[in-house]
């Protein structure tokens, strides 16, 4: 009796990993690279874009656990460097000449779960500037209300001469119209990166939870995944007011939405993917809208990857070498690494497949 038992659970594995592993579609897209893995659990990535050099970008990339970190990632998906022993990082986002003393110093700025704050690095080198971390969601006293987990950053260049960044940061919950806070980002005069809340927003079905945020600075609009529910769209700037402008994808996920990335063609061309996580796939959506809408996002069609459950995902589109003439998008994938796509062999699935042909 006791071997039929152990080789019943035997079966009973073994079955429930085909299934996860046959979840992969048979067509699905093959990644140009997979990085090396992290320790813990990769969750979110985010470029780099190196100033003069474009082949020479990184890749930000977090590792979810505690005691885990910020990973960087050459474009080879080679592991450069690492800062480690953080409190469950979970998203990050990379934003571009914050004026500390007067010195334009790009960043990469995380969610710190664990110990209610965001982290603010500076790039290339992965340099903490923060002072141990900005607190958030002060004041919240509900269970988890202040575990950030979603961060996008807006760069607001409506004054060409002294720009503005923003960090929009999410958490594990909280009430419907303000889950979302945003942060206006400076350096005091010992060079350490404050943070102030300028705006609360934000709509929530109350289904899962709101993790992955994405900025278009160019259009100026925040989307972010609110999971079962679907993908809400807001005005970036805090002057733009709190109105929703978009609730979209609302039927189009196996369950959860996720990671957002967008892949940009000129001012206003280009695509939103979302991951649709448990289908292994990336639905995909016009940036633009139609016409007669820019905030009317329908389905042009679904992109079978080989990413496992992607939580968080990147796209850009940049000459970055031969391997990637037309940039890439970045999926998480289990396993703990990140997967590299040529974007020609996205692009060419969507050429192929689009709705909107």
């Amino acid at each position: 009796m006791h071997n039929l038992f152990s080789l019943s659970i035997i079966a009973l594995l073994f079955g429930a990993c085909s299934d996860r592993l046959a979840s992969v579609a048979p067509n699905a897209l093959q990644p140009t690279i997979v990085t090396e893995p992290t320790e813990y659990d990769t969750d979110d990535p985010a470029f780099w874009i190196h100033p003069t050099a474009p082949a020479k970008s990184l890749v930000i990339g977090t590792d979810k656990e505690v005691d885990g970190g910020l990973y960087v990632y050459d474009l080879q998906g080679k592991i450069v460097n690492k800062f480690i022993g953080m409190q469950r990082p979970n998203n990050v986002d990379v934003a571009y000449g914050l004026d500390i003393n007067g010195v334009k110093t790009d960043i990469a700025v995380t969610t710190e779960r664990k110990s209610n704050t965001i982290r603010i690095f500076a790039l290339p080198d992965l340099k903490p500037i923060d002072d141990g971390g900005i607190p958030i969601f002060e004041g919240e006293l509900g269970e988890d209300e202040r575990d950030g987990m979603g961060i996008a950053l807006y760069t607001d260049k409506t004054d060409s001469t002294n720009q503005t960044i923003y960090a929009i940061v999410g958490r594990k919950t909280g009430p419907s119209g303000s889950y979302l806070w945003q942060y206006k980002l400076s350096a005091d005069a010992n060079g350490v990166v404050k943070g102030e809340i300028v705006r609360k927003f934000g709509t929530y079905s109350g289904k899962k939870e709101i993790e992955a945020i994405a900025v278009d600075n160019e259009l100026g609009y925040v989307y972010y995944s609110d999971e079962t529910a679907g993908v809400r769209k807001y005005y970036a700037s805090p002057d733009g007011g709190n109105e929703e402008l978009a609730f979209f994808g609302q039927q189009d996920a196996l369950r959860d939405h996720e990671g957002i990335a967008i892949y940009k063609k000129g001012n206003k061309e280009g695509y939103i993917l979302v991951s649709n996580q448990q289908k292994n796939s990336f639905l995909v959506y016009n940036r633009a809208g139609t016409e007669s809408n820019p905030h009317a996002h329908t389905l042009l069609c679904e992109i079978p990857v080989s990413a496992v459950e992607c939580d968080g995902a990147d796209a850009i589109n940049l000459d970055l070498g031969p391997q990637f003439p037309n940039g890439m998008l970045i999926a998480m994938s289990n396993g703990r690494v990140f997967h590299y796509y040529d974007w020609r062999i996205i692009q060419d699935w969507i050429d192929e497949h689009s709705n909107a042909k």
